[in-house]
């Protein structure tokens, strides 16, 4: 992998991660388009993941900081409900990765075909968020994180944004807006370390010579740096989003992509 080619894939990643557009199918468009085979390379996608971990932390630093506070003063006090939540939350995505893991992963070797068709489906739950009015309530319950958890673990297939899912999910069931982002974001923390090390260890199995097979360390360092650098800036961008309630144009922008993913093959 070219240099080049790595920060294509670190900017693509790092954007795409949390602005609700899907970053999984927009890698699998850019590969598709472009020949990059980065996506496929275990410890690039190790590292780019682990790089928007980081951008979230950097940014979110201030709540992380009264979470670990709150909670490590072993009381039942707001901190420890939100950890709780966050807890409640990676049960479905847990479970997916404990037992689909291959169905997802020959999911994501099928075609662009299920990229455009998910692209289609974040389009009409961002859609659906954006129109509908429920009653608005003061903070996220224990049910309803099980239900935006349910959201994330749908979020493994490709062209299904993560953000855009758990966002739009969260609206739909009445959630200030508001506490939503936040949640979000830092909800993918766990699930993307814990991937991350289940792929270190099978990277450790292969040997460093055969992870590192056709990827330079200049290309890993840059890609890695690209995913970091746009990960900030659109994790900060999109929180300011969520508050102003703009998501109705990245509902048509994935409608768009979705479509023309669908339609370009077959002409």
């Amino acid at each position: 992998m070219e240099w080049f080619e790595a920060l294509i894939l670190g900017v693509i990643q790092g954007l795409t991660e949390y602005l609700p557009v899907s970053s999984s199918g927009h890698l699998a468009i850019g590969a598709h388009l472009f020949g990059l085979s980065g996506e496929e390379n275990l410890t690039f996608t190790v590292a780019v993941h682990v790089a928007t971990v980081l951008s979230t932390i950097v940014i979110l630093w201030k709540e992380i900081v009264w979470l670990f506070t709150d909670f490590f003063k072993f009381k039942w006090n707001e901190g420890t409900k939100y950890i709780v939540n966050i807890i409640i939350s990676m049960i479905p995505v847990g479970i997916v990765g404990l037992f689909f893991k291959d169905k997802v992963e020959a999911i994501f070797g099928s075609g662009l075909l299920v990229v455009g068709i998910c692209l289609l489906v974040t389009a009409t739950l961002l859609a659906f968020s954006y129109w509908a009015k429920p009653r608005q309530r003061e903070n996220i319950s224990p049910w309803h994180a099980f239900v935006i958890g349910i959201a994330q673990a749908l979020a493994v297939l490709p062209g299904l944004s993560r953000s855009g899912s758990t966002i739009a999910t969260g609206l739909l069931l009445g959630n200030k807006k508001e506490r939503l982002a936040q949640f979000s974001f830092l909800m993918v923390i766990p699930p993307i370390l814990g991937e991350a090390l289940l792929d270190v260890k099978d990277m450790a199995e292969m040997g460093v010579s055969q992870a590192m097979a056709g990827l330079p360390p200049l290309s890993l360092l840059v890609g890695f740096l690209a995913a970091f650098v746009c990960g900030c800036l659109a994790c900060k961008w999109m929180v300011n989003i969520v508050k102003r309630g703009k998501l109705i144009w990245f509902a048509l922008y994935c409608a768009i992509v979705g479509l023309a993913t669908i339609v370009i093959p077959l002409i």
